[in-house]
């Protein structure tokens, strides 16, 4: 039944990316890949509005994109455009729309983009929050699933292999785990985190800002080295210790033997802050904002845990 449940949302996830519409990058008539001169940032071939700064109109046009059957992106809509799958429809315009609609109150896109994570985060709150809670209850379970795999070590025989899985059900059973939870609220939430990547990717006027002397286009490695900027660099450490913090609060080990994940953990935040690098300040911000959240939603399961005894 729980194989027949993971397969149906596995596949209600494929049918949904078959009508998605990505990020693609533009090319000039030379089939080079279109790139900002000041921030050095790749530019969107399949915007969802029109640009506002003249350069970045200029890098369009003499790639031979038409701007004037783009609307103004204080004028977009979810409705904006033609025939658009159902990727677009559902999960990447309308964040597109929120995005844009909060950034006309806070006159900032930056802030925008963190305000509209937390909203969705909050929104979210009840599903990642049993996430999370599962998650700790693993932790507790930890032990004596250690003792299981132990136990059934080198057992490779359908009789040790049934027992094996007999014991862990009824682990489970005692400490209320439904391993699917886990994994039902992580596929509900994939297609919003990629969404909203995207939505930001295609609306060129995020990019246009600035934000805390940081130019929202431009990655760190540009404003670090070209620019000399070391506030990008303040950027970086902030995606990478929120990255390993939230990573390391929600791993399930709960022994300090456990060294594979904790490694895991560290292999993941070393390559998000090598990515970090290269990506959009924009972006960083989005990763950021979601992490801190993350981080006091696992601390307030903690000490809920703990007041719960």
């Amino acid at each position: 039944m729980k194989n027949n449940t993971k397969k149906k949302i596995i596949i209600l996830v494929l049918l949904t990316f078959l009508f998605t519409g990505c990020t693609q990058q533009l090319y000039d008539k030379d089939n080079k890949i279109v790139k900002n001169p000041d921030t050095d940032q790749s530019l969107t071939g399949n915007i969802l509005c029109r640009p506002t700064d003249e350069k970045t109109k200029e890098l369009y046009t003499n790639a031979g994109v038409d701007l004037e059957k783009y609307v103004e992106c204080d004028k977009f809509t979810p409705l904006t455009g033609g025939d658009d799958g159902l990727w677009e429809t559902i999960f990447v315009k309308p964040l597109a729309f929120v995005i844009l609609w909060v950034s006309q109150f806070v006159n900032s896109s930056a802030l925008a983009i963190i305000i509209v994570t937390l909203l969705i985060r909050l929104i979210a709150y009840p599903l990642t929050n049993k996430t999370a809670m599962q998650s700790e209850l693993i932790k507790k379970a930890q032990p004596e699933l250690d003792k299981l795999e132990r136990k059934y070590a080198n057992k490779n025989d359908q009789e040790s292999i049934m027992k094996k899985s007999q014991e862990m059900t009824m682990i489970y059973k005692k400490y209320n785990i439904n391993p699917l939870t886990g994994c039902l609220f992580a596929f509900i939430q994939l297609p919003l985190f990629f969404a909203f990547l995207e939505a930001i990717n295609r609306l060129p006027v995020i990019f246009e800002e600035n934000f805390l002397l940081m130019q929202m286009g431009t990655n760190p490695w540009n404003g670090i080295f070209k620019q000399q900027n070391y506030i990008y660099l303040i950027l970086v450490v902030i995606i990478g210790l929120t990255t390993y913090l939230s990573m390391r609060m929600n791993s399930t080990s709960s022994t300090e033997g456990q060294n594979p994940m904790k490694s895991m953990t560290t292999i993941m935040s070393v390559m998000i802050i090598v990515m970090s690098f290269f990506m959009p300040t924009a972006l960083g911000i989005y990763w950021s904002a979601s992490n801190i959240f993350t981080m006091i939603q696992n601390i307030i399961v903690k000490r809920s845990k703990v007041l719960n005894g």
